[in-house]
């Protein structure tokens, strides 16, 4: 009976160690699916810029991601992109069966910008070049050891032996020969040294021009999402990025003056946010976000009266350097190049409801880079009355001008025209339609072949001292001679001075049957002159002030 309970005890002992090994067991599988799971939550998936929106400045970027969720929860990290983004500014939306919980944002100090293949290129010549020089001035250490070994070991023979005339001359020339290819030696080696150090410094400029753009921290949006099951997700991500941006230019170009102005609407567009937008859908916008879109508040407008209050005042002086302007240049490249000069056919134009957006069809490449380059986005025509004008008195050239309308139509921005007459260029001016009336004036240059004088005419010209006034009388003959082989209309201009004393008085004698406005007192004359036919005018004025207050401006 003794044995049997020993028996029992020892059965049951080894059934409870079992029950107890199976529960360690279990324990330790379900913690290790808990880390696999776990390790799972976090995931790095791959992001495609698809479409930007360029404003004035700033612009707004759209990423695309692909990806396969796995059921549960998972936090999807989109990595390498520029730290210049705006947090408050991202927008996730996604396709598929799968619920989007939240998304966040945070800088990865640790991960560099991807860089482009020309600037790694950049930097593996840099590295060449190092090791090519630490080579060279290795061979020189060599030359000279040689030389200083040559030159400490001299002795020749023993203290007791003499050498024959030709031993001591077979020994001069070894000397005279080696230490002379040393020489050379050592100086080719300085050559190659200083034709390399050449090379680095222009590689290294060429590197300090890029460095700033992909020597940056990037940052991650971290976007967790729930999958009952296994499904197939589309995300698409929305930001804004600092550093980026286009200004308008034109190309304003007339064939002759019987045809219309052809205006070339142009962006420069630039971004240095240190990603590459490669082959991307490019839409420009006139909006600036920088500007804000709050409607500003009128507070109470208070007055009182004006009590000084004496205070000290410490002033420290301050110094320094101004900084320079940061290059926000940067180069823009067109996908293909047989269609960079017909851009403008593929670009559509929308009238938002506060701003207009300029849609490129075609794939663009937009590097971070230091220089814009032109972008191409609607030519137009407009219809254009020619003539010449000339104010003599400041210039005896005529300059043909090009009156256009109907720009008011093409939602111009202010910006830089260059200005093309007959295939040459003429000039820069600038576009500022806020200022700008009903007519475009476009000046097209100088034109030699019309003749102009402005002489002052001394029969009708007197100073005379009436009582305890100076009385004095100018007049002046403006003559334009037509010496081209056709006819043309041409614009004089002319002025008399306007009084800003009531001492001072101004009166106009004879107008030369010129228009006149008494406010500015500007003359204007517009004649048709024919083929070798000259024309002329006299207008006078006189001024009156007191004989012991001299004047200025005469």
């Amino acid at each position: 009976m003794e044995s049997d309970a020993i028996l029992h005890l020892c059965n049951k002992s080894k059934n409870m160690n079992t029950q107890y090994a199976g529960k360690i067991i279990t324990g330790l599988a379900f913690l290790a699916f808990s880390l696999a799971v776990s390790a799972q939550t976090d995931r790095s998936v791959e992001s495609k810029i698809s479409n930007v929106t360029v404003f004035l400045s700033k612009a707004q970027v759209t990423r695309e991601v692909k990806t396969r969720l796995d059921p549960g929860k998972t936090n999807l990290i989109i990595t390498g992109l520029t730290s210049q983004l705006d947090p408050q500014s991202i927008q996730v939306s996604g396709k598929g069966s799968f619920i989007i919980l939240g998304t966040s944002h945070r800088q990865n100090y640790l991960n560099e910008l991807n860089m482009p293949r020309t600037f790694k290129q950049l930097k593996d010549s840099l590295e060449y070049y190092q090791k090519q020089i630490a080579f060279e001035q290795s061979q020189k250490e060599i030359l000279t050891k040689e030389e200083q070994m040559l030159i400490s070991n001299q002795k020749i023979g023993g203290a007791n032996q003499n050498l024959t005339v030709a031993e001591l001359k077979a020994m001069a020339d070894f000397y005279r020969s080696r230490l002379s290819e040393i020489v050379a030696g050592r100086m080719k080696e300085d050559d190659k040294i200083k034709r390399m150090n050449e090379k680095m410094i222009r590689i290294q400029s060429q590197i300090n021009s890029q460095n700033e753009l992909y020597n940056r921290n990037t940052s991650e949006i971290v976007v967790s999402v729930s999958a009952d099951a296994s499904t197939s997700a589309d995300l698409t991500l929305n930001y804004v990025v600092a550093n980026a941006g286009w200004y308008p230019v034109y190309d304003l170009r007339a064939i002759n003056t019987k045809s219309p102005v052809q205006l070339s609407y142009k962006a420069n567009v630039f971004q240095g946010t240190g990603e590459e937008w490669k082959g991307v859908h490019l839409k420009l916008s006139t909006a600036n976000p920088n500007l804000g879109g709050l409607k500003p508040e009128l507070s109470a407008w208070y007055l009182t009266f004006y009590e000084p209050v004496t205070t000290m005042m410490r002033y420290k002086k301050a110094g320094g350097k101004a900084m320079e302007p940061a290059p926000a240049s940067m180069a823009v490249e067109a996908e293909s190049k047989d269609v960079a000069e017909i851009v403008s056919d593929y670009v559509t134009t929308v009238q938002t409801s506060l701003n207009t957006e300029f849609d490129i069809s075609i794939p663009y490449t937009v590097a971070s880079a230091n220089q814009p380059t032109l972008v191409d986005i609607r030519n137009y025509e407009m219809k254009a009355d020619y003539q010449y004008s000339v104010a003599p008195k400041l210039d005896p050239d005529a300059f043909l001008m090009a009156k256009a309308t109907g720009w008011e139509d093409f939602s111009l921005l202010p910006g830089e025209a260059n200005i093309f007459f007959e295939g040459t260029f003429v000039g820069k001016s600038f576009i500022d339609p806020n200022s700008i009336k009903d007519t475009l004036a476009i000046s097209l240059g100088r034109d030699k072949r019309i003749v102009v004088k402005r002489e002052k005419v001394k029969d009708f010209t007197s100073r005379k001292a009436i009582g305890a006034n100076i009385r004095e009388t100018y007049a002046y003959e403006v003559s334009v001679k037509n010496a081209k082989q056709e006819s043309l209309k041409i614009v004089v201009e002319d002025q008399v001075p306007i009084s800003q004393n009531n001492q001072i008085e101004v009166a106009l004698l004879d107008t030369g049957s010129a228009s006149y406005n008494k406010d500015t007192g500007k003359l204007n004359w517009t004649w048709t002159l024919q083929p070798s036919e000259t024309k002329k005018t006299t207008f006078k004025f006189e001024v009156k002030y007191p004989k012991d207050k001299p004047i200025s401006g005469l």
